[in-house]
């Protein structure tokens, strides 16, 4: 039981675990948007971000809903707001350590 715990866990950080991905996440914090206001705000292309909404929409991390030729995504739970404001306040608090370790990969 722990292990498929820790496997899903390592499933939802690597749902994170992408800067475009992050990027989609971070702009669907301020609410709903649209395909074309998110790639319109992250500055990606149309097909990259429509790749990274498959995975985000398949890992549950996002939800979409249509209205007529629009397809709006939106985050799928509100602790996802929360967990991205609490890896910026750990991130503040341990940067070094993350840049040192990025760099040594």
């Amino acid at each position: 039981m722990q292990l498929r715990k820790l496997t899903l866990k390592a499933k939802l950080f690597r749902g994170l675990g992408d800067s475009t991905r992050l990027s989609i996440l971070e702009a669907l914090d301020d609410g709903e948007k649209t395909t074309t206001q998110i790639f319109e705000e992250i500055r990606q292309n149309q097909s990259n971000v429509s790749n990274h909404l498959s995975c985000l929409l398949d890992c549950g991390l996002v939800k979409n809903r249509r209205q007529g030729k629009n397809i709006f995504y939106s985050l799928s739970n509100k602790r996802i707001s929360k967990l991205l404001q609490e890896s910026d306040a750990i991130l503040s608090e341990i940067a070094h350590g993350i840049y040192l370790c990025a760099k040594s990969v």
